[in-house]
């Protein structure tokens, strides 16, 4: 008999629940014949008790145990067939996860005994394994949950003013020279005043965090001596990675959300729910396997396969109510308890599988729409898979934003000197309506970016023409192909000038593109001041100075860009025409005639059908109205900008490009020009309409009206009344 009180407990809520009196513990399983709750001291390494869970409720293993406090570690173990070709892997000599576990204590040390099946034998799954995989496991452990949040306020940041800065935690934090040791590469990082003050003067609204939730570094990596760095390998979806917590305390987490709140930064997570680390049907038994494999996981019409449409070995089974409850219930407590502010979902088609295809009519997707919760927080699809017709972009339903990878690519292509791209290149900058213009989507679906942690970063997209992943070990097999980057003339590190200020001048075209465009702009966390992996596009293993930011070998020219970067991010904020609520409708929208957009030809006239299909065409122009459009402000007034002209040339030549005769005759003031080593543009001179602007080869501009027109306007003065952060 146990030494410890049992009582029933209940079925609800589902983990270990701590009420200030004792703990109730709540497991799912629908075929499991027992269920045993293990108990460690508390260095995890003795176990001091098994307690046979007494309740089966709704398919629910349930008790209270009323002298457990928080802190205890715990694990289960599982009893039930191990059948597999029945899709049955229960195994009680290992013991598992609780899929709720709150925190996770200690780390996985890789053996054979981990697996359900005897390693090395001729019929590989299908022998069992009788060994005890306690000694290698982390464990459990009940939390505390009360925080003290005072009046913290989530910023609420709306979607069109976002701007998304992706980062590692620890990457981002690891070198950083104004933190502590002991703080570094953790979410204590995060909340530091350093870190925080960076963020703010670089002008992002929200920070998203890579995969934070607890994770498992597969066999291979550990054999190589590798981490997976990124952390796409999730074993708990309610615990953070005891890796970012050097105290073992959730509050950690709280803290560095509040700081960020605190500073008007909203806090966005990358979560991976379409699979586990516990990989295809030769992989570990750690906790789902062990737990109920034929609900948690999708399986082949051999059961004793999985089915994997998400490259890692197996898929998350969310036609099961259990398994999409535990979805929703993760993401309602980092929601609720942890007051995160939205989330992007990793390989996203795959949770909308029912019964193989995708569909906007998934369970997955009406659970989120009609959760009061996700009401409230920002919703990032990554909008594919590896799956039959998994590519989706475009085909999310409304209230989700997406990963838009044809941003990613056309820019790229664009700015290298692929032809028969401007047409495409126009799409890209007004918001991609043609993707996400439909069922009342607005241009902030569409999430920009060049750049992500999956790839070239922004330094090495314009110095490599192929990857370079033999760190991984992989014999550079591994990593996304292709890579539509330019080396600028020479592979790799160059000493050469001409090739350095070409790199350079590139850089601030994507930059100034990524940030001047409509729709929802992310950069990579290093790619403000040139952040390289060495050409390296596939990063995921390394925990290393391949992967972590360089604070203290910033050139020149990268401190340079990193000023450049900071003014675009502010400019965009203090001008709405950037960042309309509304597609681009090309008609005549303002008193004077201006349309919200007009588009441009080098000879400063507007565009026809002939010239959108011009495929040698290397260069676009446009002017955005700031008058055009019925826009208004959350206080209901008429939200009115400047008119602005951009001039963009991907040829490898000089281009004489006109400025345009419109309806009514406007000024331009040069504001930016990439061509110049700081990305600004001399200010001063007035450009009338007809004039010609020397724009230089590979080279983004941009232009502000300053009205009146030039002969009403005195030069000396109009020069001070430029707009802008300066």
């Amino acid at each position: 008999m146990p030494s410890t009180r049992v009582w029933p407990g209940q079925p609800y809520p589902l983990g270990a629940t701590w009420d200030g009196k004792g703990v109730n513990f709540a497991l799912f399983s629908a075929y499991a014949e027992k269920v045993e709750l293990c108990l460690f001291d508390r260095s995890g390494q003795h176990e001091q008790e098994r307690i046979v869970l007494p309740e089966y409720t709704d398919e629910i293993w349930h008790c209270y145990l009323p002298e457990a406090r928080p802190d205890q570690l715990y694990g289960y173990r599982v009893y039930g067939p191990y059948d597999p070709g029945a899709g049955h892997r229960f195994n009680p000599n290992k013991l598992l996860l609780d899929p709720y576990a709150r925190a996770i204590s200690g780390q996985f040390r890789w053996s054979d005994v981990l697996f359900g099946y005897r390693v090395g034998s001729p019929r590989e799954d299908l022998a069992f394994d009788r060994r005890d995989s306690a000694r290698y496991m982390p464990k459990c452990r009940v939390v505390e949950s009360a925080f003290t949040w005072n009046d913290d306020h989530p910023p609420r940041t709306s979607w069109e003013e976002t701007i998304i800065l992706e980062m590692h935690v620890r990457g981002f934090t690891i070198n950083h020279p104004a933190l502590r040791e002991r703080e570094r590469g953790t979410f204590a990082a995060l909340a530091s005043p350093a870190v925080i003050d960076y963020l703010v003067e670089l002008g992002i609204t929200a920070v998203e965090l890579l995969p934070i939730h607890a994770s498992v570094s597969e066999r291979m990596l550990a054999e190589r001596r590798l981490t997976n760095y990124w952390g796409y390998n999730t074993l708990a979806f309610f615990a953070p990675d005891p890796r970012f917590l050097p105290a073992g305390s959730i509050a950690e987490f709280k803290s560095a959300v509040k700081r960020l709140h605190e500073a008007g930064i909203e806090v966005l997570l990358d979560v991976v729910y379409n699979h586990t680390g516990e990989g295809n049907h030769l992989g570990p038994t750690l906790s789902f396997r062990g737990i109920d494999n034929l609900s948690y996981y999708r399986l082949q019409e051999d059961r004793r396969f999985y089915q994997d449409v998400t490259g890692t070995g197996n898929t998350l089974n969310t036609d099961h109510p259990r398994v999409l409850q535990m979805v929703m219930d993760s993401l309602r407590y980092w929601a609720l308890e942890m007051h995160v502010d939205g989330f992007r979902f990793d390989l996203c088609t795959s949770l909308a599988r029912e019964n193989g295809d995708y569909s906007q009519g998934a369970a997955f997707f009406d659970a989120i729409r009609q959760d009061p919760a996700m009401a409230r927080v920002k919703l990032i699809a990554e909008p594919w898979d590896v799956g039959p017709y998994g590519y989706q972009l475009g085909n999310f339903p409304p209230g989700w934003a997406e990963w838009n990878a044809q941003y990613r690519d056309v820019a790229r292509r664009f700015w290298k000197g692929d032809n028969g791209l401007v047409a495409d290149m126009a799409s890209r900058v007004a918001g991609s309506s043609d993707i996400f213009g439909y069922r009342g989507r607005r241009p902030w679906a569409s999430i920009n970016f060049v750049t992500a942690h999956d790839g070239f970063t922004l330094q090495d997209l314009v110095s490599y023409q192929d990857k370079h992943n033999e760190a991984n070990g992989e014999d550079n097999r591994d990593g996304h192909e292709p890579n539509f980057s330019w080396n600028s003339g020479a592979e790799g590190p160059s000493e050469d000038p001409a090739i350095i200020a070409l790199r350079d001048q590139q850089k601030r075209n994507l930059m100034a593109t990524l940030l001047l465009s409509l729709g929802v702009p992310m950069l990579l966390a290093g790619d403000e001041f040139g952040r390289s992996q060495n050409g390296n596009n596939n990063a995921y293993c390394q925990d290393n100075e391949i992967s972590w930011l360089d604070w203290q070998n910033i050139r020149p020219e990268d401190e340079a860009l990193r000023a450049f970067v900071r003014y675009l991010i502010h400019f965009r904020r203090q001008h709405r025409v950037f960042s309309r609520p509304r597609f681009f409708r090309g008609e005549m929208m303002s008193e004077d005639g201006l349309k919200d957009i007009t588009w441009l030809t080098p000879a400063g006239v507007e565009a026809t059908g002939e010239d959108w299909g011009n495929h040698v065409a290397l260069s676009l122009g446009y002017v955005l109205g700031g008058a055009a459009g019925e826009f208004y402000t959350r206080g209901g007034q008429r939200d009115i900008d400047e008119s602005f002209l951009v001039m963009m040339n991907a040829y490898y030549g000089d281009l004489d490009f006109h400025f345009p005769r419109l309806p009514t005759p406007l000024a331009w003031e040069a504001l930016v020009d990439t061509a110049e080593p700081s990305g600004l543009a001399e200010p001063g001179r007035l450009w009338s309409p007809g004039e010609a602007y020397k724009l230089r080869r590979h080279s983004f501009a941009l232009f502000i009206n300053r009205a009146p027109p030039p002969a009403a306007v005195d030069d000396a003065t109009s020069s001070s009344d430029r707009t802008g952060p300066q």
